[in-house]
């Protein structure tokens, strides 16, 4: 299924503020189906509750949308996808604007929280943690790693799919797609922190 794929990890983590178990269950909302219910402990349930409402956010964004239309038709159903993970690449490579912390020491910061609520995360997310982590979000630093990681994306995805070319529309699209991505992000991390001062006032 193509909401199956999870490729934001790093913006889910940059949205979810500084609780641990709010970060760890934003970290984990791609892996968690079905309603919440008293299925997970507070403050976990209302991570997975963030990440729930940034993407319904992200959807009904005009620059996402936009983003999601610059990308050729070929694509169809996995364009979401892509911009999800074009948007992880423009927050890594722009890192130094919106968070105070060098990309490498917050990378190992929040994965030392991930660890420690490793029980918590559904057993294919506690596989794919050293992965995460070690591959995946550095590779997002650049254009060849963000085109790396579609294609093995693509070869992981049992049905056939266009993955493969993802990174050429990246190249293509690019400075169009980073201004998309310049308008929604400060609008989608207040939204994300409206929501947690709500929760926690």
């Amino acid at each position: 299924m193509v909401s199956s794929l999870a490729m934001n990890y790093l913006f889910h983590l940059y949205l979810s503020g500084d609780d641990p178990a709010t970060l760890t269950g934003n970290f984990m909302g791609d892996f968690v189906k079905g309603p919440l219910a008293d299925r997970f402990p507070e403050p976990l349930r209302q991570g997975l509750e963030l990440h729930r409402r940034i993407d319904s956010f992200a959807q009904k964004h005009q620059g996402f949308t936009n983003s999601r239309l610059r990308i050729a038709p070929e694509f169809g159903l996995y364009r979401g996808i892509l911009v999800d993970l074009y948007y992880d690449h423009f927050l890594a490579t722009g890192w130094g604007q919106w968070h105070q912390e060098p990309l490498p020491v917050y990378l190992k910061r929040v994965r030392r929280i991930v660890e420690g609520n490793r029980s918590l995360l559904p057993e294919p997310l506690q596989r794919l943690v050293p992965v995460i982590f070690e591959d995946m979000i550095p590779s997002y630093l650049t254009t060849d790693g963000v085109a790396g990681a579609l294609e093995r994306m693509s070869r992981r995805v049992k049905r056939s799919n266009p993955l493969a070319g993802g990174g050429r529309e990246l190249t293509r699209n690019y400075h169009a797609l980073q201004e998309d991505f310049l308008e929604f992000l400060p609008e989608v991390h207040r939204y994300a922190q409206e929501f947690l001062q709500r929760r926690t006032g």
